[in-house]
């Protein structure tokens, strides 16, 4: 029985990322693959979850219930943040551009966006304070100055670390969705 999802001979980072004909375009959608720093974070937090849900039972079968509760909402929280950092990113739709972080969600609808474009400059290296030369592509929003120009994408985040063809795929793919939908 093939299994053509697992075989090595499919290609899986290909030029080829064109939506299908019965794609909706009203869905929200990234228009790129999660980076494995992203993944690998997630993996682990997600690892670690796991052994706080097992210490949670230890307690609860040998201590007090709601110590175990406690333990057992850490182990919640902690599943939560994993999957919010998978969720992170920039995602488009026919609606709009959505910004995702890790406590909060942006909307700009096309209506408010002025331009959508790729620049060289300082970015952050894995969203810590250390910033490196790389590319940014950044979202300037009608009635914002200048100098607020909001950097959706970078080079050095943890979606793109390493991969700069993906990067440059990814801010193509998102400078085309911004030309189609703004004229509208």
């Amino acid at each position: 029985m093939p299994l053509p999802f697992l075989t090595a001979d499919r290609a899986f980072d290909t030029a080829d990322d064109v939506a299908l004909p019965h794609d909706d375009r009203d869905r929200w959608r990234r228009p790129y693959r999660p980076g494995p720093w992203r993944v690998g974070t997630a993996a682990i937090l997600l690892l670690l979850a796991s052994f706080v849900l097992f210490a949670a039972a230890i307690i609860a079968a040998t201590a007090s219930v709601s110590s175990a509760g406690v333990v057992f909402a850490l182990a919640l929280v902690v599943i939560v943040w994993a999957l919010r950092l998978l969720r992170m990113g920039t995602w488009v739709s026919a609606r709009g551009l959505r910004q995702v972080s890790l406590f909060s969600t942006r909307t700009t609808p096309w209506a408010q966006v002025v331009t959508v474009r790729t620049v060289q400059q300082p970015v952050r290296w894995l969203g810590l304070p250390r910033t490196v030369q790389g590319q940014a592509l950044l979202l300037a929003r009608r009635g914002r100055s200048a100098e607020a120009l909001l950097p959706l994408l970078t080079s050095h985040n943890a979606d793109f670390l390493g991969r700069e063809p993906a990067f440059d795929r990814a801010a193509d793919s998102v400078e085309v969705w911004a030309d189609e939908y703004r004229r509208d």
